[in-house]
């Protein structure tokens, strides 16, 4: 949480309270300071009177009356009201002049309210390497690839707002059998013919061919080369599309290949783990002793034909990004990879890593419906979902926050109905209407509009309260998000304060014609902090923040 916001000195404050009770002995779980469920009950709740008796001696109700007093001396005009509630709870009241200033706090930090709290608090600020997509270059990106493309975004997006820095990396796997089997279809289609029966059967593969001069005679290895250069940059294309980049698109290839006078990074890898005792030999194979690292068995780096495998790669590619110097490596990996989280992690570990540095993160199956029916998808025959296909029939803002909305451990039921839809029943665009609907406000303002709405008696209404109490919690909101890995945190954070926007816009009219100065100005002041994070947070998501909208002109009630 960024330091010295708001909530961030009340818990300065509540801290101070608890060392005056105890006679400056900490207790061994910080107490908390949350929101209680019911707003009759205040601002917010704190057990700290229920984690001091062994240190003060005293039952936790007499140990709540003595924090009452400290708080309220500490916090002045600030507090409203405190009392005790159930078994020692404390419920703290804030008052509006304290709700005023803290306000006034989240406008002066502007688009940077909520950021940077990895440096101010927590495990510190880290250099992360983050890998994600790495779709095989045999196709173009599908359903499953988006997904891990809106996430692994969304994630990076993320842990850079609270101040991480972020290295996005794809690995492009254009080393092994699919490679020559992708050239094979190539050419097969090139000559009129089926592609093998373990091949590529898509149609886009025949377009590809077509792209190729002479792949019908040429060498299958050159035409597999031009088929794979053509399908990384159609995947860019559609990343890109996708408001999804990358720093480095790094060549599976590459690590099988001398560098200069230096060995492979492949042999490189295996000449560290025989050094270090974790390799041997059995049956003309070469193993690694990932066993001893907590995978269920020993693993294959070479075959008895003197073949690499697939995993030999990933050892390899781990090496390399180990040896880049990077404080963490996250790893984003699709539903079929449950498998591999194992072996990887004792791989990392047997190469000299820290398992504790290394995170492998598994996108779970989107099943994609149309207004209730399911879309059938099969990947052997060729038929599957693209990206390009789900960004030409929802958009981009949709694909991204219907991918996103839940944790990416889930799976997701996408409703290509739903997300067509452009009302109140379609979250995202419900969210982007509250942005667009709160700048609107705010250039008709600037412009002296005025409407005939009933201005009330000007007090803070509920909905304000509790409005503005919302935007004081994204700080956390964007801390427990990026040290859990959920973006989908940011979507619900998101979606929840539009609804708390909507009723604030129904109980508290800005423009109201009568309506007092400093009534006006503190109303615009809740309507600027309210765009300014939902801004944030749609950035955060990949998701446009858009300035108008069909609506967005709709007379104040």
């Amino acid at each position: 949480m960024t330091s010295g916001s708001p909530l961030q000195r009340l818990r300065t404050v509540l801290d101070d309270a608890v060392l005056n009770v105890t006679g400056g002995e900490r207790p061994k779980s910080a107490p908390t300071l949350e929101r209680p469920k019911q707003a009759a009950h205040g601002d917010y709740a704190t057990n700290a009177a229920m984690l001091l008796p062994k240190i003060v001696g005293a039952a936790p109700p007499m140990i709540a009356e003595r924090l009452s007093v400290a708080l309220s001396e500490y916090l002045g005009d600030d507090l409203s009201s405190i009392e005790t509630a159930g078994p020692g709870f404390l419920n703290l009241r804030l008052s509006d002049g304290w709700l005023a200033k803290a306000l006034a706090d989240v406008l002066a930090a502007g688009d940077a309210y909520g950021s940077g709290g990895a440096a101010a608090g927590g495990s510190g600020t880290e250099s992360v390497h983050l890998e994600f997509v790495s779709n095989n270059p045999t196709g173009p990106v599908h359903i499953g690839g988006a997904r891990g493309a809106a996430f692994g975004s969304s994630l990076s997006n993320l842990l850079v707002f609270h101040g991480h820095r972020v290295h996005r990396e794809y690995y492009v796997n254009d080393h092994g059998n699919q490679v020559e089997l992708f050239g094979q279809s190539l050419q097969a289609r090139a000559r009129g013919e089926e592609p093998p029966e373990e091949g590529y059967q898509g149609g886009y593969v025949a377009d590809v061919a077509a792209r190729i001069p002479d792949a019908a005679t040429r060498p299958v290895e050159e035409v597999a080369t031009e088929g794979i250069a053509l399908m990384v940059a159609a995947q860019k294309a559609s990343l890109e599309a996708f408001r999804t980049t990358f720093d480095q698109w790094f060549s599976e290839n590459a690590l099988h290949e001398p560098r200069g006078e230096r060995v492979s990074e492949v042999q490189e890898a295996f000449d560290v783990l025989a050094e270090q005792g974790r390799t041997f030999e059995q049956e003309g194979a070469l193993f690694l002793r990932t066993s001893d690292l907590g995978d269920d068995k020993d693993r294959v780096l070479v075959r008895s034909d003197g073949r690499a495998t697939y995993f030999a790669s990933d050892v390899a590619y781990h090496h390399a990004k180990r040896t880049r110097g990077y404080d963490r490596v996250i790893n984003v990996l699709g539903a079929d990879h449950h498998g591999y989280v194992a072996r990887i992690e004792a791989a990392f570990e047997a190469l000299g890593g820290d398992r504790d540095r290394i995170e492998l993160l598994i996108t779970q199956f989107v099943n994609l419906f149309d207004g209730g029916e399911r879309v059938k998808m099969s990947k052997r025959a060729g038929e599957f979902v693209a990206l390009d296909d789900l960004v030409d029939d929802i958009g981009v803002d949709a694909a991204r926050w219907y991918l996103l909305a839940r944790s990416h451990d889930t799976t997701i039921d996408l409703d290509l109905a739903e997300a067509r839809e452009q009302s109140a029943e379609n979250p995202v665009y419900y969210v982007q209407y509250a942005h667009a609907r709160i700048r609107s406000i705010l250039t008709r303002a600037e412009a002296g509009e005025t409407t005939t709405a009933n201005p009330g008696d000007g007090a803070v209404a509920p909905s304000e309260r509790e409005l503005s109490l919302a935007l004081l919690a994204w700080p956390d909101e964007v801390a427990e998000a990026a040290d859990r890995r959920a973006p989908h945190r940011i979507a619900t954070y998101a979606l929840s304060l539009a609804r708390g926007y909507s009723a604030f816009y129904r109980d508290c009219p800005v423009l109201a014609a009568g309506l007092p100065d400093d009534v006006r100005a503190r109303r615009l002041d809740v309507c600027r902090a309210t765009a300014t994070v939902l801004a944030s947070a749609l950035a955060i998501l990949g998701v446009d923040a858009p300035e108008r909208m069909d609506r967005e002109d709709a007379v104040e009630a």
